[in-house]
């Protein structure tokens, strides 16, 4: 195997693998690598947002080492493997000539570039889809039990990685129709299945809150021409970056001449097609079509070899990518690089240090923040949690059990949103935090509202239901409702005058049910599209308690 890659790939692999290595030790971590690091403190088969795999790389990556290389060894690792995995999809012989110009060519690639280092679910995710990619070239040439069994076991480790993966699968398969009447693609599919199935499993016994989320509750806005399909084209070239000129015009020449050739041209029309789709309804993020980076690198990189004048632009206009984002990568380590630009590798150990100092040793409650709790813990070792409220979205820290771990504590109840406290600190972008002393904090943020609607319209029926293993007072809880708009967004909150069907009741006994009647409040809002009921305790703003409710007549 070893012969198959040139020494000159060899020793820049070498160099790549030490530069991510520096990079991910000397980068303070991002938010959300912040927040799969909190993940990884409690492995499990899925998360609140997504599979479990960011979590596994994280987890592994602190067996070798601590700090934030202990969070990105693994990235480091899998992204040179996704460099060695390219250079065997690529059959010509002219490439041991252009060495040099396949490193430039896919160091040039925005994102692949930062998923070297950063531990993201992408990284995983690209990964594996080179992985794939190069065991269905081979399934297509020999489809021995080996190469299926492992394009099985690829195929669920695509899937643990992103949701997004399916789209991988699915257009590879389109590609090649006649697979359905393969029995091996068939055995393939089902081994995939089953090494899943304890994700099926997680999401069962978590009532498919990811699926619930991503496709029901999840905040939206009005729809934009510049800000959603126009912005999804410009994501396009970032992705790409400085050459996506040439990668495109590539693409857009390429001629499929055999099954494995269609399917990359499938993977890269159906991704862009489905995502363009997509903008007409949400934001479509950038990331989301990471995958089509592997196909297109493939078919740029032929077509280079193939045409001395794009080789030559393509070398120029790389050299000069490759310094740029080198700089750029710089410029994460040492903010001063670009001085009027603050980004999320910037000041972290300094806000942490600052809220440590005036906060002491007890634990930190954020308000509607899951970015910033697991960036404290992880930067001072001290407890933190995210408390959401009816302003922001649900997220792990609203499933895995985390308010136990700040029941009954003296906490510091961190915002952004009042003008003073007990505390006070900064962040570098000159973002004000207050922070309040509480003494005995008691959450009850998974106390569950389920209402059923008057169909005569007289009082609705609310149920609240006690997921704790101890009795909640009824009396300290506080009822509202939030209106929002049809994109779900937020835009006016009521108390709510609620009811008891047993007046005297003073606790809500574990796993028990109280339940109560109200009549919907009129909201000041024209046209609202869904309400939700929140609970208040402490006087604090009220959480997710209860699922959106359509309007919609």
């Amino acid at each position: 195997m070893i012969q198959k890659f040139p020494r000159l790939f060899l020793i820049l692999s070498a160099v790549l693998f030490v530069l991510n290595l520096i990079q991910g030790h000397f980068t303070e971590l991002i938010y959300d690598e912040a927040y799969y690091w909190y993940y990884a403190q409690d492995l499990a088969w899925g998360y609140f947002d997504h599979p479990p795999m960011v979590a596994f790389l994280i987890w592994m990556s602190g067996l070798f080492f601590k700090g934030e290389l202990g969070v990105r060894f693994m990235s480091c690792v899998l992204s040179v493997g996704t460099y060695f995995l390219l250079w065997l999809l690529i059959d010509n012989p002219k490439k041991k000539d252009y060495v040099v110009h396949f490193f430039l060519l896919t160091f040039s690639f925005t994102l692949m570039n930062a998923y070297g280092f950063f531990t993201l679910p992408d990284t995983p995710l690209l990964f594996f889809t080179a992985l794939f990619l190069l065991l269905y070239k081979n399934y297509l040439k020999n489809p021995s039990v080996l190469v299926v069994l492992a394009l099985g076991a690829v195929m669920a480790a695509l899937m643990y990685s992103k949701y997004h993966a399916v789209l991988v699968i699915l257009f590879v398969f389109l590609s090649n129709l006649k697979l359905i009447t393969q029995w091996k693609a068939w055995l393939a599919l089902l081994l995939a299945l089953v090494c899943y199935f304890p994700h099926f499993l997680w999401l069962y016994q978590n009532d498919f809150v990811s699926i619930d989320f991503h496709l029901y509750e999840r905040p939206n806005q009005p729809y934009s021409f510049e800000g959603f399909t126009l912005g999804y084209f410009l994501n396009l070239i970032v992705i790409i970056g400085l050459l996506f000129y040439w990668v495109y015009a590539s693409f857009f020449r390429f001629k499929a001449k055999d099954l494995f050739s269609k399917a990359l041209v499938y993977l890269v029309y159906g991704v862009l097609i489905f995502f363009f789709i997509s903008s007409f309804n949400r934001r479509v993020q950038a990331q989301w079509a990471i995958v089509i980076s592997i196909p297109l690198i493939i078919i740029a990189f032929e077509h280079l070899l193939e045409n001395a004048k794009s080789r030559r632009w393509m070398y120029r206009i790389g050299f000069v990518s490759m310094l740029l984002l080198l700089y750029a990568r710089a410029w994460l380590i040492h903010q001063p690089l670009f001085p009027g630009l603050i980004y999320e590798t910037h000041g972290n150990k300094m806000w942490t240090a600052e809220l440590r100092l005036k906060a002491g040793d007890i634990p930190v409650v954020f308000e509607n923040s899951y970015r910033r709790a697991p960036k404290y813990e992880f930067y001072t070792g001290i407890p933190a949690i995210s408390l959401n409220n009816y302003m922001y979205r649900k997220n792990q820290y609203s499933i895995d059990g985390s308010e136990e771990r700040v029941r009954g504590k003296k906490v510091v109840y961190v915002t952004k949103y009042r003008n003073k406290g007990d505390i006070r600190y900064m962040h570098l972008d000159s973002t004000v935090f207050h922070g309040f002393f509480m003494d005995d904090f008691q959450p009850y943020r998974r106390l569950e509202c389920i209402v059923e609607q008057s169909t005569n319209g007289t009082e609705n029926l609310l149920k609240v239901h006690n997921p704790y293993d101890f009795a909640v007072p009824l009396d300290a809880l506080y009822y509202t409702i939030a209106y929002s708009n049809k994109h779900k967004q937020v835009k006016e909150l009521i108390k709510l005058e609620v009811r008891r069907e047993k007046p005297h009741q003073q606790f809500l006994e574990p796993k028990d049910t109280a339940f109560y009647y109200f009549e919907l409040p009129m909201p000041k809002m024209e046209h609202p599209g869904y309400y939700r009921i929140g609970i208040s305790e402490h006087g604090l703003p009220p959480g997710l308690n209860g699922k959106p409710i359509s309007l919609a007549p």
